[in-house]
């Protein structure tokens, strides 16, 4: 029997909450899901409009959404490993093609700026989390956790859904904004809530910036997100047994209600990985990171193998979505992401796929 003293705790970095009806439009396509956020370029300034400067100067105000619930004790399986659990490999042979996506550096620069903070609304309350840029053939995919885009307790998207790449501490923009256009994600994140499939892939607008003309405030192009600060490569089917750098903007507290972050710095966790379930969230095949202290905020940051400090680019192999207190003591010490397979590679293809209008200024 494991002491009560060795149990594991798992917690949704990012709560799912309850949201309100949203205008957008919804379509299946076999298990990827697409819904869709801001479509024209009218939707694109709308919720420009919200996004103002002096609303964006209070980003930091704006909590990372606490955990939502805490998984039933369980144990993982050990480190090493080499080979996917059988549920997963069968979901993998439902795709017949491989997924190959090289990491992309931005025009005018020699190394990539893709972490980055997305920012939303559920209900009257406003919320973010992390998330990356990710190479793609329409140069506007963002990575991030599905339940950072979609609540799949209400079946509703997040409204007012945005992505800053290197978000300043006082609401600055250097980067631009970049108005998400549609989420896709495997139908079993929408469909049942499930931990396994809690990543999102968000097609995004091309983005803007905030600039005074004549006395006034106006949207200013800044192009398309993978030419502005490049895109991750997509590495799939890895199981576990590799060394790998976490990304995120942690603010939440620590279980002993420490809190070493603050939201507003880039962090990172290097380390190896290993299987882990988390029965009460669905969670059967979780690939788990120690060590690492992220706490609420981290949530949809890149994993990323592979990573290249010097060029800032890696291939990205999931995504931040629960923390883990392994130890029972004050702080976290894990944290885990959906296993990426050649199902995830076919949701990104949808988002990959996908466009958008030409000018939205």
């Amino acid at each position: 029997m494991i002491p009560r003293a060795r149990h594991l705790v798992a917690a949704a970095l990012s709560a799912l909450l309850v949201l309100p009806a949203f205008g957008g439009s919804a379509s299946a396509d076999g298990w990827v899901y697409s819904v869709t956020l801001a479509k024209t370029a009218a939707d694109v300034q709308r919720v420009a409009a919200y996004w103002k400067p002096e609303r964006l100067k209070q980003a930091d105000s704006y909590s990372p959404a606490t955990p939502g619930s805490q998984s039933a004790p369980a144990p993982t399986s050990a480190a090493g490993a080499s080979a996917g659990p059988s549920g997963q490999a069968a979901s993998a042979k439902k795709s017949r093609t491989t997924v190959t996506v090289p990491a992309a550096l931005p025009q005018q620069a020699t190394a990539a700026r893709t972490m980055g903070k997305v920012f939303f609304r559920f209900g009257a309350k406003e919320y973010w989390c992390s998330a990356s840029a990710v190479a793609a053939k329409n140069r506007s995919v963002v990575a991030t956790a599905g339940h950072c885009a979609y609540d799949s307790r209400q079946a509703k998207a997040a409204e007012y859904w945005i992505f800053v790449p290197n978000p300043g501490p006082n609401g600055e923009t250097p980067d631009g904004i970049y108005v998400g256009a549609a989420i896709t994600m495997h139908e079993h994140w929408p469909g049942k809530g499930d931990y396994d499939y809690d990543y999102a892939f968000v097609t995004v607008h091309r983005g803007f910036t905030w600039t005074t003309k004549s006395g006034r405030l106006a949207m200013q192009d800044t192009g398309r997100l993978q030419d502005k600060v490049g895109g991750q490569g997509l590495a799939l089917s890895k199981g576990v047994g590799n060394r790998i750098t976490a990304f995120g903007y942690p603010a939440g507290p620590q279980p002993d209600g420490s809190r070493p972050f603050n939201g507003r710095t880039l962090q990172s966790c290097t380390g190896g990985t290993r299987w882990t379930v988390a029965p009460s969230l669905d969670l059967q095949y979780g690939v788990q990171l120690q060590p690492c202290n992220f706490s609420a905020g981290a949530s949809g940051g890149a994993w990323l193998i592979g990573y290249q400090a010097a060029k800032g680019v890696g291939s990205l192999n999931g995504v931040n979505s629960l923390t883990w207190n392994r130890d029972a003591k004050g702080a976290y010490d894990a944290v885990s992401s959906p296993n990426f397979t050649a199902a995830t590679g076919e949701v990104y293809k949808r988002a990959a796929s996908l466009t958008t209008p030409a000018n939205v200024t």
